[in-house]
């Protein structure tokens, strides 16, 4: 390959005259805007682990009251891109969140697209488009573009949970803001208990519901109790995963990131391949080791861990004597829609 001129090839006087009318020789900066063979991704393999994050951010609790935070989050940054960039990956945003009992979270929408996966506790809610979503361990909780949403707490314990955003993308979109509002009405009827059995929607009266979003809370136990069954009826060398959907159309459930549920029986070792997007993994319950190109990070209940895009993953149950269930998010959605996602076996 031929080597490309370099910046300092040029006269300066010529360097000084570009700059002068806002203009850039793309030459020497050609390589590095399209290396050759696969990207050279920011995003590093990057661990974090619960146990350290958790007293942290109880005492975020402590020391900040709900009203003077409006959401109480300990961002989980990829060193990759910059602390202060607030990223996980180029399209992900990582954050754990907490409530404690008798706050609110107040009434806000905004352009990204968010889901909560919930860590622990009980009592806590959100209440999505008018819809009061209840929040257990392992739950997926949408909360989509342009939809208000508000967090509130009648339990007696503390209520952590997970946050993924497409924030990175839809603010380098310049694209990114919030609008502030009033406690939500809450309406009868959640989508989780409507669509709750497979290969069936509702349909009064012969209509289909013209929702974006007709399901916004995905129960944990329905998730746990369909990866178990799919594991009695696959060959032990199947890999056990499920893909969260907009039941109404069958595509994911949001439309830049990607949401999983994946189970690991006892003692299985999974290789996932190189794919183009970042993934984000989070243990429910168990616990894996996760190998990332040469460095392997081993995870417990409630950690997690990003992978970088073009990297191939493995995965493997620490416990011989029962599964592990792990949740991951992905930006294979948006790699779709751009016409660049690649699977690299």
């Amino acid at each position: 390959m031929n080597d490309l001129g370099k910046l300092e090839d040029l006269p300066a006087d010529y360097r000084a005259e570009l700059t002068s009318h806002n203009l850039v020789p793309l030459w020497p900066s050609l390589r590095g805007v399209l290396p050759p063979g696969k990207p050279r991704p920011n995003t590093r393999a990057t661990f974090w682990a619960y146990q350290t994050i958790k007293p942290l951010l109880l005492k975020a609790g402590e020391l900040t009251p709900i009203e003077k935070a409006e959401r109480r989050v300990l961002v989980l940054a990829n060193p990759g891109h910059g602390l202060e960039k607030m990223q996980a990956s180029a399209a992900m945003y990582l954050g754990m969140q907490l409530l404690l009992p008798g706050e609110w979270a107040p009434s806000h929408r905004h352009t990204p697209n968010a889901v909560r996966m919930i860590v622990e506790g009980e009592g806590a809610y959100t209440t999505v488009d008018g819809e009061k979503c209840p929040m257990s361990r392992g739950d997926l909780i949408l909360t989509p573009t342009g939809l208000w949403h508000e967090h509130g707490h009648d339990g007696d314990q503390p209520v952590v949970w997970l946050d993924v955003l497409d924030l990175p993308l839809v603010y380098y979109m310049e694209t990114s803001y919030h609008v502030n509002g009033e406690p939500q009405t809450i309406h009868a009827g959640r989508g989780d208990r409507q669509y709750a059995r497979g290969g069936m929607l509702p349909t009064p009266v012969f209509e289909r519901s013209s929702k974006s979003y007709p399901m916004l809370r995905y129960p944990w136990a329905e998730a746990r109790a369909a990866l178990l069954t799919m594991a009695d009826d696959l060959p032990q060398q199947e890999a056990v995963q499920l893909t969260y959907v907009n039941p109404e159309t069958g595509e994911d459930a949001e439309n830049i990131l990607g949401f999983y549920a994946l189970m690991l029986r006892p003692g299985q070792s999974l290789r996932l391949p190189a794919r183009s997007p970042a993934c984000v993994f989070h243990v429910i319950e168990g616990g894996a080791e996760i190998a990332i190109e040469d460095q392997t990070f081993t995870l417990t209940e409630a950690d997690t861990c990003c992978a970088p895009g073009y990297t191939a993953v493995t995965l493997t149950n620490r416990h011989a004597d029962k599964p592990t269930f792990v949740f991951m998010a992905d930006e294979s959605p948006l790699h779709r829609k751009l016409g660049v996602y690649e699977n690299r076996g």
